[in-house]
């Protein structure tokens, strides 16, 4: 199939981020422009605003089957992470002096460098182990937990493989061994695609963001189950039931709460379309390109429905990323947030994934502008780009 690289180009990384719905937009103009006071003040232009944010966090609130009260707003998945994790480690720490805290070895880096910095200040960390399609191994996790247990964080989708984590059974085993221990969860991959009920999940945190769903960076927010003892970690004023401190971002919060009003809405119609793609690519990239393996689970049904992913044996990732990108075609070999690294993926690693494919990984995430055109295209020029790369290795490297 030809085709002019300086036509449109073709996006594979919703899973990184992406563009911000029209309707989306349409919404936060106003809280820019006309209805831009501050919410915490108590004159005309303030309780305009206030309006919007609290409609905001109503919406929010009705998609995970919450209180708006439990509903803070955040900068960002990242932030509302770190804030889950720290805010029940300090609260765990004022009241009890407990200090276990239990995650697994494929969690994003916001909820890993968050429990390697708690580690540092005396927290005891265990991280789960997965099996070799980046599902949680349930029977470690009802061996870690013990008395001193009080916060288990297990992340609902895998953001490199689509893994699709057991989430209702994480939080029954956990609350089975002590119902104090708080749940949490990172939805950030999942929101737009799984149900995001925080009682069917059974979990007393939840994170999400809204650049994932077709909203506006910067924005997320964190669901914190009442009475879930919290210490906040931003301080200087009483915004979010002083939980986070700071003026408002009410047109983020508009933005974020209008697409995830519109994910859940059309995640029926979303699924449906990206399952087609996802499904293609998984069984045709495997097939023409010799030597490629598919990462994550077998059964397509405990995977993303937008995540296809892959390595190719003695390859550079980020070679064939290179090659896909002169083609017009943008795509990632693991998380946005670690491209740069030159390290393996922690995730293949904790999967097992052999040596020999562990640094030729490639992540396809879909979205709603993509197309069977598209995957076809990606089928026809990725063949050929990665046969040129592998012309060019030393004889030793393949």
């Amino acid at each position: 199939m030809d085709r002019d690289p300086r036509e449109r180009r073709i996006y594979f990384e919703p899973a990184a981020t992406t563009a911000c719905n029209e309707r989306v937009v349409s919404a936060m103009l106003p809280y820019f422009t006309s209805a831009w006071g501050n919410p915490s003040s108590i004159y005309a232009e303030a309780r305009e605003a206030r309006k919007g944010l609290d409609a905001a966090r109503r919406s929010v609130a009705e998609v995970l089957g919450a209180k708006p009260n439990e509903v803070v707003f955040t900068s960002g998945g990242t932030e509302a992470d770190n804030l889950a994790l720290r805010g029940v480690a300090a609260a765990a720490r004022a009241r009890t002096g407990a200090n276990h805290i239990i995650t697994t070895a494929i969690e994003h880096h916001a909820v890993l460098h968050e429990c390697e910095a708690l580690a540092k200040e005396g927290f005891r960390v265990t991280y789960l182990p997965v099996d070799s399609e980046g599902l949680v191994d349930l029977d470690a996790l009802r061996q870690a937990l013990d008395d001193a247990t009080i916060l288990v964080s297990v992340m609902y989708a895998n953001n490199e493989v689509g893994a699709v984590e057991p989430i209702p059974e994480v939080s029954r085993i956990v609350k089975e061994r002590n119902a104090r221990i708080i749940v949490h969860t990172d939805a950030v991959q999942a929101a737009g695609y799984l149900d995001l009920d925080v009682d069917r999940l059974g979990v007393d945190l939840l994170s999400i963001a809204a650049h994932k769903i077709y909203g506006p960076k910067g924005v997320g927010a964190l669901y914190v189950r009442q009475r879930t003892p919290f210490v906040p970690q931003a301080v200087g004023g009483s915004q979010e039931r002083n939980r986070r401190a700071g003026t408002e971002n009410v047109a983020g919060a508009v933005g974020l709460a209008t697409a995830l009003r519109l994910a859940n809405d059309e995640r029926a119609s979303r699924t449906e379309h990206v399952v087609g793609l996802r499904d293609r690519l998984l069984d045709e990239l495997p097939r023409r390109v010799p030597e490629t393996i598919v990462t994550g689970p077998k059964d397509r049904s405990r995977r993303l429905a937008n995540s296809a992913s892959f390595a190719f044996k003695h390859l550079e990732g980020e070679a064939v990323l290179l090659q896909l990108d002169l083609q017009g075609i943008a795509a990632s070999s693991g998380s946005a947030c670690t491209t740069a690294s030159l390290e393996p993926s922690h995730v293949l690693v904790a999967m097992g994934v052999s040596q020999k494919y562990l640094r030729g990984s490639l992540r396809l995430t879909l979205g709603v502008d993509n197309t069977i055109d598209d995957v076809g295209y990606l089928l026809d020029v990725l063949p050929p780009a990665v046969e040129r790369i592998r012309g060019l290795q030393p004889a030793a490297g393949r």
